[in-house]
């Protein structure tokens, strides 16, 4: 197997498994539609993207240094998935369907990466398999494979979200899918304090 399929497996492994990003991006589909959930899979993706240079171009070794920062990033992004639970559990659950609804930032999407302690996982896991020497070529060609394969995935979920938008033209039934959300969103997160 070459390298760059071995990397755009991982990079998919990754990505396409549930987690708290593809959680929203599930929800902001089922709830805006897929071209207004796509801010958020587009900054989702340029946020690990970002982060995924940064760990390969030698953040991780401030962390390593640093092991409260790791710490502090843990429980930042704990609080910030908490936060976004509450927010989708309190939500009444009405659908705006004149189009004007805009859904989660491009910033959100980012920001949720930053603070997500599986984006911070899957960086330093794969920067360590595959370009742990440094080489800045290695570096930037698993970034640029892991920004494709992030952005499919991310997307993947907010076109199921949009999928399921017809069937969820009730109050109660976006209520039911926004709890659910919430509920898994707050699982992970707190599964994240466990590991």
């Amino acid at each position: 197997m070459s390298t760059a399929l071995s990397m755009a497996a991982f990079a998919l492994a990754t990505s396409i498994t549930p987690g708290p990003v593809n959680i929203v991006a599930l929800g902001a589909g089922a709830r805006y539609g897929l071209r207004a959930s796509l801010r958020h899979v587009t900054g989702a993706t340029v946020g690990f993207a970002l982060l995924l240079l940064l760990i390969g171009l030698g953040l991780h070794e401030l962390l390593a240094r640093w092991p409260i920062l790791t710490r502090a990033i843990e429980w930042a992004g704990v609080a910030f998935l908490l936060y976004v639970a509450w927010k989708l559990a309190i939500d009444d659950g009405r659908i705006d369907t004149s189009g004007t609804a805009r859904g989660p930032t491009l910033f959100t999407g980012a920001a949720m990466q930053w603070l997500n302690p599986k984006a911070w996982l899957a960086s330093v896991a794969g920067m360590g398999a595959y370009a742990a020497s440094g080489e800045k070529a290695l570096v930037w060609q698993f970034a640029a494979i892991y920004f494709v394969v992030c952005y499919a995935s991310i997307a993947c979920w907010a076109w199921a979200g949009a999928s399921l938008r017809q069937a969820l033209r009730e109050p109660a039934r976006v209520r039911l899918v926004n709890r659910t959300m919430a509920a898994l969103l707050a699982a992970s997160a707190l599964w994240l304090l466990l590991d």
